[in-house]
């Protein structure tokens, strides 16, 4: 009987959920996906429902499932948004909505953080800064805000650790989420308790640790029933999916930078060294001994889906991305004066404000619907930028740009992204980037591959868009203004 020889990704994303079955070295099998629903109840509040996420996750694996032999799956691994709080108690019941990684509200419980602690020090500590990405912060405000919620936690893990559950029976945190939770200590690599109990939960209410390519248990017989995944399938760690997404588009050599169009808006760049900076977050690269400095904007895909519903409603629910795509193109470098700051959710990175706020400055009734989707497309580009000139300052040369996710198919936006860079982007061909590169881990922790550079057959480099430099020059000035129109307009948004 064959060897089973196959590896399967499974993405919990912030606007889909992605199934991928790999073959190595390089096919890709078959890909499915589910929408998920972000909700915003209040300004600054980003939740999703993990229910949803279990039953697109279900829905996904039938799918690809249903035209390969489950026999011949080796093992599976998951990747998902980072750092989302999800919370169940003793018994398994999830007690309320996950609080996303693009969450806002915690502003007053990060403020009275940096009152008790020193900031350096926890800086140096845990590789990262006081903000509002922190586990502590979030669970604070859950504390003063739903105290019956608080009183009932009994396991606190994030998005895909989750799912993990929901496979395996198995309650684990994979390694990332708890660094970016500021639970873990950079030096012994160890979750520490007294990190732990600046949340004031139980240290018990945080699962073990788990690694990415190790094995943190197998399908149970109930799962098995429901997704048709083999009982007994291997499960591993799990990954975040900015990481994993570096990892899939080759991001595996220093001064290697993916530009991640998803939800959210990464920016990832390899290492061999930690350089801890309050600006950006910092991981733990999946290739051992790598490290991955990053930074998120809490808006971009997630931006784009909202404005296009409420500039171009379709009455079947489809997206009119490629229709304002279309206008956009027709606008000049700078939308004809109109600047916009993307901050619909607050901003983690760099400046990591949850008070600030989306804006359209310059507005006239000269502008269109093509303006307003430009000078959103523009301003995430900045944002990669500002994000730029921080990894620059700490002694980060960049080397290449990739260009991955959903928004990567935008020809116009990513050659908006090269002219306010100023610098080639590739495309990465395949664009379901975290699903593939967390099926690559699974490989990895199943032995069916030993090299981490291997990865790159599953690559799939596509166009490289070169910058035009006379637009270039006109976005050099217009990304002065947009860094200082934030600048002026922080006093306002915290005013309100």
């Amino acid at each position: 009987m064959p060897q089973p020889d196959i590896v399967i990704g499974l993405d919990i994303g912030t606007t889909s959920t992605i199934a991928a079955a790999v073959r190595l070295p390089d096919q890709i099998l078959a890909v499915a996906s589910r929408p998920v629903a972000l909700s915003s109840p209040q300004a600054s509040w980003a939740e999703e429902d993990p229910h949803q996420w279990w039953d697109n996750a279900v829905a996904v694996l039938r799918e690809i499932l249903s035209s390969i032999d489950p026999a011949s799956i080796a093992g599976l691994c998951t990747t998902g948004m980072l750092p989302a709080v999800v919370l169940l108690d003793d018994a398994g019941t999830l007690l309320r909505p996950s609080i996303q990684q693009s969450d806002g509200r915690c502003g007053a419980e990060v403020d009275a953080m940096r009152t008790e602690l020193d900031e350096a020090a926890f800086l140096k500590r845990t590789g990262n800064g006081i903000n509002q990405q922190l586990v502590a912060a979030k669970l604070r405000w859950i504390a003063g805000h739903e105290p019956e919620v608080f009183a009932r936690i009994g396991t606190v893990f994030g998005s895909y650790d989750y799912i993990n559950w929901r496979l395996t029976g198995v309650r684990a945190v994979e390694q990332n989420w708890a660094l970016e939770a500021g639970f873990t200590d950079l030096a012994s690599g160890s979750i520490a308790d007294d990190l732990v109990a600046l949340a004031g939960i139980p240290r018990s209410a945080v699962p073990p640790r788990s690694v990415s390519h190790v094995q943190m248990g197998t399908v149970t017989a109930e799962a098995a029933a429901l997704t048709g995944l083999p009982e007994g399938l291997p499960i591993f760690g799990g990954a975040a999916d900015h990481i994993v997404s570096a990892l899939g588009a080759g991001i595996t050599a220093p001064g290697d930078i993916l530009l991640k169009f998803g939800g959210a808006g990464d920016i990832v760049v390899a290492t061999d060294k930690p350089v801890p900076d309050a600006r950006l977050y910092l991981d733990y690269h999946l290739v051992p001994g790598l490290y991955a400095p990053n930074g998120c904007m809490a808006s971009s895909g997630s931006a784009l889906n909202w404005l296009g519903e409420l500039i171009t409603p379709t009455a079947d629910g489809s997206k009119p991305h490629q229709a304002l795509d279309a206008l956009a193109a027709d606008i000049p470098p700078g939308s004809d004066g109109l600047i916009c700051l993307p901050y619909f959710l607050g901003e983690k990175t760099p400046i990591h404000d949850p008070l600030a706020r989306g804006s359209f400055v310059g507005l006239s009734l000269g502008h269109g619907r093509g303006h307003l989707w430009r000078a959103l497309l523009e301003a995430v580009a900045y944002g990669f930028r500002h994000h730029m000139d921080v990894l620059v300052d700490i002694g980060h040369s960049p080397r290449r740009y990739v260009a991955s996710d959903g928004g990567s198919k935008s020809r116009v936006w990513m050659q908006i992204t090269a002219d306010v860079l100023g610098a080639p982007v590739t495309l990465l061909d395949n664009a379901h980037g975290s699903s593939v590169g967390a099926a690559f881990v699974a490989a990895i922790g199943t032995g069916l591959a030993s090299d981490w550079s291997a990865v790159t057959a599953l690559s799939q480099l596509g166009e490289t868009l070169q910058p035009d430099m006379a637009a270039h020059a006109i976005y050099n000035r217009r990304y002065q203004r947009y860094r200082d129109l934030y600048e002026r307009l922080a006093p306002y948004f915290h005013a309100v």
